[in-house]
């Protein structure tokens, strides 16, 4: 006990911003490997649950979804660096208006956007979209109206995460996605004893329940912690939508290029593939995904602790926070190599005979996450100081050269799904060069036109 006590001193030891950061990283590594253990699960239960085919189109469909994620215009981003400064000179006033317009201005959107899906939907056959069998589409039909208006709803309610991000609690907000994941995982299997197979349930069951648990969370929030800036009608300056949206809407056009980027591959595999071939890629995805949990934990914090620092002027403090993550991302791609390694036995412990991953699958995803992890490193710091001018630009090429890559290497070259995820990782290239040379213009003062913008 000695030692264990010993070990948690000198782990709470610092400023008040690192100690945060540790604090939040420490909770973040207890909630994120449950819900990876529950992931896990879910993946195994629903493929009990639902056929691959049904499996293929919700995965597609989920990630036709994303792209509605970003029509809040950038604002959350925005709203987190805005709240994130004024909290950090207790201006509360300025707080709760950035909150209640940025509430009220996506509130306005999410209702327009939710009165034109409807309309919308009865024109659309979700069977062509989704390269699936025409005796589908009434049932498609029906599954796109519960999942797109419940998440509507959810990227309203969302925004109490964005505030929890910004106050240097991204703890607290992964929190609610660890509680989604259990009450889905009880729900699905529930679901495997009372009805066979049905999407219907399943889009419900996955769409509702995140639903219900941000409702009473950001009524929770906002009655106790956060009561000094709860949204009021009052508070509602759209003058300040401009300062938001000025930051938020470039942060919304480097989502769509990422957009683009990594979330339309479920849907190019679809079209290329057929719905069933989706699974081994997101298979590989989530496993990969788990070489970089620990950074993406530890990054979680930095970027709202990057715009403290910033803001206070802490130079020296960001420093040795980046040469810190530098140091763990080398051990996490050494980690990577074992990771690859020991892939097949991984899928065949996991999946049994049910899907099949092939090798070079796992390689080219081992390449995407490690390049991406040294990007992310950079890049929490540029977009906490919203520097992120160049940034946008480079996006804005890669997106654009994505798929005719993912195309070239397909039709000619003959690479299959790899050849998707190989176009990624060109795309990524911009970030893995570009993102580093512009923080250290940033950080030595050395930074001028598009590196400072």
């Amino acid at each position: 006990m000695q030692i264990v006590k010993k070990l948690l001193d000198k782990y709470i030891r610092g400023d008040e911003r690192g100690i945060k950061a540790k604090t939040n990283i420490l909770a973040s590594f207890l909630l994120k490997g449950s819900s990876i253990v529950i992931g896990f699960l879910l993946v195994r239960v629903t493929l009990n649950y639902l056929d691959q085919t049904r499996y293929g189109i919700w995965l597609t469909l989920t990630s036709l979804i994303g792209w509605i994620t970003f029509f809040d215009l950038g604002l959350g981003n925005g709203l987190r660096n805005k709240l994130a400064e004024a909290l950090a000179v207790k201006d509360y006033e300025l707080c709760k208006i950035y909150v209640s317009t940025t509430y009220a201005i996506i509130t306005i959107i999410m209702v327009l956007l939710a009165i034109v899906f409807f309309v919308a939907n009865s024109f659309i056959d979700w069977s062509v979209i989704l390269n699936t069998d025409k005796a589908l589409a009434s049932e498609l039909s029906m599954v796109a109206m519960i999942v797109f208006n419940l998440f509507f709803f959810r990227l309203v309610l969302q925004l109490i995460g964005v505030v929890l991000l910004a106050d240097q609690r991204p703890a607290m907000s992964s929190l609610f996605n660890s509680l989604g994941n259990i009450f889905s995982l009880i729900v699905i299997f529930g679901l495997t004893y009372i009805t066979k197979g049905s999407l219907v349930s399943f889009s419900l069951a996955m769409s509702g329940i995140p639903v219900i648990i941000l409702g009473f969370v950001t009524v929770y929030f906002f009655k106790k912690d956060y009561s000094l800036f709860k949204p009021s009608i009052a508070y509602i300056r759209f003058k300040y939508g401009t300062s938001l949206l000025s930051l938020g809407i470039k942060f919304f056009l480097i989502q769509i290029s990422g957009l683009i980027l990594y979330q339309s591959s479920n849907i190019l595999i679809t079209q290329f593939f057929g719905p069933k071939e989706v699974i081994p890629y997101n298979i590989a995805y989530k496993y990969f995904s788990l070489m970089t949990m620990v950074l993406s934990i530890i990054l979680i914090p930095f970027w709202t602790a990057f715009t403290d620092a910033w803001t206070k002027g802490d130079i020296s403090w960001i420093k040795r926070s980046v040469n810190k993550l530098l140091k763990y991302w080398l051990g996490l791609s050494l980690l990577g190599i074992i990771f690859l390694i020991g892939s097949n036995k991984f899928y065949s412990i996991w999946l049994g005979n049910k899907v099949t991953v092939p090798f070079s699958l796992s390689v080219v995803t081992f390449i995407y996450f490690v390049t991406m992890a040294f990007t992310q490193i950079f890049t929490m710091f540029i977009n906490g100081v919203g520097k992120i001018q160049l940034q946008l630009i480079l996006s804005f090429v890669s997106a654009v050269l994505f798929i005719p890559l993912a195309y070239f290497f397909i039709k000619y070259f003959h690479f299959g799904i790899e050849g998707i995820v190989l176009a990624s990782i060109i795309g990524n290239i911009e970030g893995f060069v570009f993102a580093p040379i512009q923080y250290y213009k940033i950080i030595n003062n050395k930074a001028f036109g598009v590196w400072n913008k």
